[in-house]
This record gives C-alpha cells, structure tokens and sequence, in this order.
C-alpha cells in the first residue's frame, strides 16, 4: 500500500510499485512489511535520491544501516516531538491536496498512481456512512483485502473511522480459507466480500449439503426456494411472506448466517468484480441479498450503491451528490460509463496524458465501462471496452457474460476466460475447481462440488491430471453439451464457442492469473498461455 502526501510517508508491498517509486516518487521514508519487501527496495535505493529512512514493521532487517529502522525503533523517534510541531503540519493540509496514492490493479497495463484528495476521501466516506446508516461506536468491520486497494482502504479505513466503528484485520491467509473464522469472531455490522470470497463460501456449503443426509437435503432445497421467493419479492416491493419463511428463516437461515459470522451484519455487499447470477441468487436463497456495489480507484471507490432498493445483477443507484451518464449508448442503451462528483480522483502521479484520456474537459471521468440503465435508473455492467473481443470478422463481443454463462452451465468449470481477439472465431480456456493450498496455490485435488459432479457422471477421478491424462468422455461430453447450450442462446454465429480446452491449474493471486480482488489479469493468461492458443488455432487452421 501507498499512503501520505507527495513527499511524505509511503508503504508498498508491491514490485511495480517500488519501480514506479524509483522514478517518479519523491519519498522521504518508505514503510515496508518485511524483509522480503525490504530487499526489493535496497535494489532500487540508489535511485531515490529523496529517500531518508526506511521502516520495517514485522520483524528486524537483516542489514544494519543508519537509515534502518525496526517499527519500534520508528516510533521512538516521536517522542520528542512537540504537538505544536504536529498541529502545525496538520493545519497546512488543504482539501484539494493529494491525500493517499492508490495504484491501479494493473489488469490492462502498468498500474498506475491514482491521486485522491483529502476532499475526496472524506466526502465519499461521509456519504457511504450516511448510506448503511451506520449506529456510531457500535459497527464492526472486517478487513482482508491489500489496502494497497481502493476498496479496503475506503471501507476498512476511511468508512470505519467515519463511523467511529471497529475494524478486525483478518489473517493473512485469509483469502485462503482463514476468512471465515476472522468473520464468525468479529461478527461484522457490514461486510464487502469481493466475488471470489462469495464463490468460495457457496462452494464449501454445497460441498457440505453433498454430504448431508437425504432428509437434511430436502429441508435445505425446501428452505431456499422459500427463502429465494421471499427475496425476490423484497426486492420488487411486495408486502407477501410466502407460507413458512419464519420456519425456514429459524430451521436454516439463522444457522448458516451464525456459521458463517454474518449473523449481525446489516448489509452484506459484493464489488470490485463481476459476480454472477447463480451466486447472487444462491445467497438470496439462504437469505443473505447481496447488495452489489460499482466503483474504481479513480472514484475513490463507490459511486454507484444498492441498499434498500436493489435488482439483482443491478450495481443499484448513483449515491447522493454524485452523477452518471452513459457516453455514446448503442441501440440497446449500452454506453461507455462516466462519473461526475466530489469522489472524482485529482488525476494520475506524473501521466497527464492518462489523465487527460481519464477526465474529459468537463471533469467526466470515462471508466472504460460499458453499462445501461433500466427504467428505473439502476446501473447495469455490460463489459469493458478494453476487454471487448474484436474478431477477425470485426464483430464486437462481451467475454463475461459469455464466461458467466458457461460457469454456470457446467458446475465443475472454477474460471473460463473467452479468447478470438482478431482471431476467426472464438475458443475458451477452461480450469477445473480444486483444492487450493495453505500458500493459496491451486493443488491437482478436486473439490468436493467438482467431485460430486464427477460422480454424477460416472468419472471417477479424484484429481486435475487423470480427467486430462485420460480426457474423460463423460466429462468432456458434459461439458460440451454445456458450451452447445451457452451457443443455443448467442445472438449470432460470431459469438458461438467453437473450441475449447483444459488447462492443467487454475487461476490464482499467486499464480499470476487473479488480481488482490481476484479479477482475471487477461493480457497475462494470454502471454502464459499463448502456446496453448496458438496450438488450438493451428489445428482448427489444418482443419479447415
């Protein structure tokens, strides 16, 4: 993470990052978490001319210099201090002035530094608060994702301290599995789970239902088709309690919200990438709504919110003070989206000319979203303009919800991610859900659900490399049949699957393939992959 004005404090656990800071930073003292960050930062050291000190927060350097310091040793060194000496520096804060550096994911090119002013910061968490209508002195939060991103440091930080609330940092392996137990001790007023984190909860609990008696079966299928009805008719206003919700609510729902630490939590979001249908009503069935939320680091986070209204798949309203449009829309009312408010970044750390293709003249900032709005003006992602797939034949397509379509066609699919960027047609590479390990890297384990799904089908494999050494009819036919049907429902030709393969892991942080907030990095896969691609297009070549 980065933090602190222009010259001033910074931390990073990024590499990019401490390139980036070699060039274009003036920092006076770096903050790094451990040894291993340290190190990258004494490789580029010699190129900060600015740099005074660096602080270690975990553990001792190895290295013994002057300009070393333990965390200890650091807050020694304000002791002395005289609190004139720091009312004076915190009176010559201005609200225009850059407040926090949150650098971009990097999932389309090099990250870059997003500049937020303390106006930005504090307004958009003065309005979050206000949204949830948080109780002061009483909200818990949880927090897991980097704060190196927007996300977390607006909900963990910013919000949390609006609300006077209490934030609990989770295990660093949390993403790993560790989450739940942060979120069952903390039992969170609010909680923002980013897709993957939702994923994995519904993963683990049909896992669980697999095992379950045949009686507890029917129970549960009968207690979340209540709970779906129930739902949705809360989401279109309707006043009707369908016949046995309170029996489901005590028989099922309250038991898994306590199993799962969600048991106090208000308001239940999901952002930072797309999530798909199936997920969202999955949760709606076990009667947890998820209210989606969309934003970027440049928007200082939120810009659009569900609460109290919401549409599922919707990422709901514009919040208060802020405005929308939709830029150049198309037949169907697709249009690149567009952000104007107090939440709007100051511009880019030392890239005017990316800040000039970000804000417009009139201070739009352009997201490279591509949305609609319905009749009721809730926001609808429909794609991004820079992950489009452009055909060789010059046909425009939108890879996720051709992916989400194919997920949820063929449940033992963990990530698909669509390729034919300037290519004939279009072909998808597929993973297979499995076992990840304590380091969060994907094993050749099956999970459970994946298993369930091979039995299903007579296979009986239990690992990634025997359905691949074997090439499993079954399975593979399954998983045909689910890309025939995804093609039954395509608007033309152009967009239909023509190929597809298995790839040996799936996708992960640690891998390379996943951002922090696990969203897919695809120029990356392309370059890990691309003789893989080149094969499956070389034969379909040879074919034809």
């Amino acid at each position: 993470m980065w933090m602190g004005l222009a010259t001033g404090i910074y931390t990073t656990n990024s590499p990019e990052a401490c390139q980036y800071v070699a060039a274009n930073c003036e920092a006076n003292i770096l903050v790094v978490e451990n040894q291993k960050q340290l190190d990258k930062i004494l490789k580029v050291k010699d190129q900060l001319p600015h740099l005074k000190a660096i602080v270690q927060y975990k553990g001792e350097p190895q290295q013994k210099a002057p300009f070393l310091y333990t965390w200890a040793e650091f807050m020694k060194l304000g002791e002395d201090v005289p609190n004139e000496q720091l009312n004076a520096m915190i009176d010559s804060l201005r609200a225009n002035e850059c407040c926090t550096l949150i650098y971009t994911s990097g999932t389309t090119g090099n990250p870059k530094g997003v500049m937020l002013s303390h106006d930005n910061i504090t307004w958009t968490a003065r309005v979050a608060s206000a949204m949830v209508k948080g109780d002061s002195d009483e909200d818990v939060l949880v927090s897991y994702l980097p704060l190196s991103h927007i996300a977390a440091q607006m909900v963990d930080i910013w919000v949390c301290l609006s609300l006077a609330g209490t934030t609990y940092f989770a295990e660093p392996d949390a993403l790993k599995g560790s989450l739940v137990n942060t979120l069952k001790e903390a039992r969170p007023t609010f909680f923002l789970g980013v897709p993957r984190v939702w994923e994995k909860m519904q993963e683990k609990m049909r896992g669980a239902g697999a095992k379950a008696s045949p009686m507890r079966k029917r129970v549960a299928d009968w207690a979340k088709s209540i709970g779906l009805q129930y739902n949705y008719s809360v989401m279109n206003g309707e006043d009707a309690v369908p016949w046995g919700f309170m029996l489901a609510n005590n028989l099922v729902f309250k038991k898994v919200r306590a199993a799962l630490g969600l048991d106090r939590c208000k308001y239940c979001f999901t952002g930072a990438a797309p999530i798909t249908k199936e997920t969202l009503e999955y949760f709606m069935s076990l009667n947890i709504p998820l209210r989606e939320l969309y934003g970027m680091s440049e928007s200082s986070g939120p810009h659009t919110v569900s609460i109290d209204e919401y549409r599922i798949t919707s990422c709901g309203k514009v919040i208060k003070g802020s405005k929308t449009k939709l830029e150049n829309p198309d037949a169907d009312g697709n249009g690149e989206i567009c952000f104007w408010g107090r939440n709007v970044f100051m511009g880019y750390l030392n890239m005017p000319d990316k800040t000039t293709e970000a804000l417009d003249e009139d201070c739009w900032l352009h997201s490279g979203d591509l949305g609609r709005h319905d009749e009721h003006d809730f926001l609808y992602i429909t794609g991004r303009i820079k992950e489009l797939i452009i055909t060789a034949g010059g046909e425009n397509i939108p890879p996720v919800p051709i992916e989400d379509a194919v997920k949820a066609e063929v449940p033992i699919i963990s990530n698909a991610m669509l390729i034919g960027d300037k290519l004939k047609f279009l072909s998808m590479m597929l993973t297979l859900k499995c076992v990840m390990d304590d380091n969060g890297e994907p094993t050749d384990e099956l999970t459970p659900e994946a298993l369930d799904f091979c039995r299903q089908h007579g296979v009986t494999a239990t690992k990634v490399s025997e359905i691949l050494a074997n090439k499993e009819p079954a399975l593979y036919k399954a998983i045909q049949e689910g890309m025939e049907n995804v093609n039954t429902r395509s608007t033309s030709n152009a967009q239909k699957i023509q190929k597809w393969i298995i790839l040996e892991h799936d996708f992960s942080v640690v891998g390379g393939e996943l951002g922090p907030t696990m969203k897919l990095r695809r120029p990356i896969v392309v370059k890990m992959h691309q003789e893989k691609i080149n094969e499956m297009y070389a034969v379909a070549t040879d074919k034809q």
